[in-house]
């Protein structure tokens, strides 16, 4: 006699992602590892996986609190959870079978009674309310995340809106000393006043959207960039006997990077290189091709130099040295302005300085080679 033949397998359990991501964040190695890992073969576990650009889509990021991307948001099984960072995929694997589990046991529809105090916490309720106060912890730091992000970010639009306005005045005394004529002067201001739009804009957009995401390469002279640089500060040097070096080879290939961003990095450095070289003394700012793939900027200056103990903490936000502090003013953000805008291009910023013998800045760029504009 032949009868019903019972059967181990379970039915899968639906995973619903998405994956708030640009195409150029979708081309990074961790990206393709997590999208990967995410379309494997994950036994009882049914999961659907859909990519958004936050882009074309903005509206996603106020709707599931994405204050970063690329981000990661669990729809299903609830309560939703938003991941980011650089570990999306160490945090997926973490709570992959804590997603299956809990929802095999919602769907098992039976009345929870425990026996015990054993039982209970074992109960699917108390797995649910576990998970639930996790998500509340982590929705938790993602909201302080937030507002130390909009904090750095206020204080460094406000710091670039230095730039342009310093260099507006200085524009206005040389047209009233009669250096400059009626049309550099209108140039000049017109320049700066898009500057100062520019810089607005960028913090009506803190509250939604990462500072990376403003990013905007392109290909780019960046030896025409830096002679601009240089006749935009040339009021800091004139008339003070500094001797202002460059080393600019003609055949210096072009870079693949935003040009509003790059002009902050040199106008940055070159400044503070302007500051504290003494009268009499030299800047010196050099390019170089150093391989195939990046070329590398230097701006030195022989002013008082930086400690060795100093030369890594000057990148972070808000620090400001005690041997200098006193011959400037400001937020103390221009060289945490200066590495983020040279790592969002991929490249790397570093200092090598000594005390009494100057301080020299180098930073790498990606050179042009092709490369796929945004939105193309």
């Amino acid at each position: 006699m032949g009868g019903p033949t019972a059967t181990n397998q379970q039915a899968s359990v639906r995973v619903s992602l998405l994956l708030v991501a640009s195409p150029r964040h979708l081309a990074t190695r961790d990206l393709r590892q997590l999208t990967t890992f995410l379309r494997a073969d994950h036994r009882d576990l049914d999961i659907l996986l859909q990519l958004v650009d936050p882009r074309q889509n903005p509206e996603l990021l106020e709707l599931h609190k994405v204050v970063a991307t690329p981000a990661l948001v669990k729809l299903f099984p609830t309560p939703r959870q938003v991941f980011t960072g650089s570990t999306l995929l160490s945090q997926v694997r973490s709570w992959l079978p804590r997603w299956g589990e809990i929802e095999r046991l919602n769907g098992l529809a039976m009345p929870v009674i425990p026996s015990s105090v054993e039982d209970d916490r074992d109960s699917p309720r108390v797995l649910e309310l576990e998970d639930q106060l996790l998500v509340l912890r982590q929705e938790n730091e993602v909201l302080i995340d937030r507002l130390q992000f909009q904090e750095r970010q206020l204080r460094m639009v406000a710091h670039d809106l230095r730039t342009p306005m310093t260099t507006t005045s200085l524009a206005l005394q040389s047209f009233q000393r009669g250096q400059i004529g009626n049309g550099e002067f209108l140039d000049i201001i017109s320049r700066r006043i898009h500057d100062m739009e520019q810089l607005s804009s960028d913090l009506l957009e803190v509250g939604s959207t990462r500072w990376e995401a403003l990013f905007n390469p392109q290909r780019l002279s960046l030896s025409q960039l830096c002679a601009d640089a240089l006749l935009e500060l040339e009021k800091m040097w004139l008339g003070r006997n500094l001797a202002v070096q460059t080393d600019i080879p003609t055949d210096i290939p072009d870079v693949f990077a935003d040009s509003r961003r790059m002009r902050q990095v040199l106008l940055n450095l070159l400044e503070n290189a302007f500051k504290f070289a003494p009268d009499g003394g030299h800047v010196k700012l050099r390019l170089m091709h150093r391989t195939s793939q990046w070329l590398q900027v230097s701006i030195c200056d022989n002013g008082p130099g930086i400690p060795v103990d100093e030369q890594e903490r000057i990148f972070q936000d808000q620090v400001r040295l005690s041997q200098t502090s006193s011959r400037t003013a400001g937020f103390g953000v221009g060289l945490s302005v200066c590495r983020r805008v040279v790592e969002v291009h991929g490249g790397k910023i570093w200092v090598v300085s000594e005390l009494g013998e100057g301080s020299c800045f180098y930073f790498t760029v990606p050179v042009w080679r092709n490369q796929k504009l945004p939105g193309r």
